[in-house]
């Protein structure tokens, strides 16, 4: 049995002549030889779109150790953000007094010198995130 039909789909209308090839159209001696099927084109693939092929990669480069401090390294006591640095290469400082201040979940921590003696570097900027044990500066 024929039938004409028109299909809506994402507001655009199609007309299509189908065929009903089920069991109960046989019985009743439709022609499969004279029947015809048309349909107009819809927009865009009729295909599946393919599955997208394997991307060869490199073997992951073995991780590197996480940086640790020397002696003369002020290390970060945790991870933050460098909110402030009070001091600047070459200064002196004491035991105890105000390098910088890390910022970590909306709470500063003002972290004091490690040791007495110079500035001899510093290894971070203000705004730089820095991880727990990182070295911030140098004190010698």
């Amino acid at each position: 049995m024929i039938r004409h039909l028109r299909i809506s789909l994402s507001g655009r209308v199609y007309e299509v002549v189908v065929e009903d090839v089920t069991a109960s159209s046989a019985q009743t001696g439709a022609s499969t030889a004279a029947a015809t099927t048309t349909m107009m084109p819809m927009p865009g693939p009729l295909v599946p779109p393919s599955k997208p092929e394997p991307v060869n990669v490199a073997p992951a480069a073995a991780l590197s150790q996480p940086v640790v401090g020397g002696p003369d390294d002020q290390t970060a006591p945790l991870a933050g953000i460098v909110h402030e640095i009070n001091v600047k290469v070459g200064d002196v400082v004491a035991l105890d007094d105000p390098l910088f201040v890390l910022e970590a979940m909306k709470m500063k921590t003002v972290v004091g010198a490690h040791k007495a003696g110079r500035v001899a570097a510093i290894l971070v900027a203000e705004g730089d995130a820095v991880d727990a044990d990182q070295p911030i500066m140098t004190i010698a």
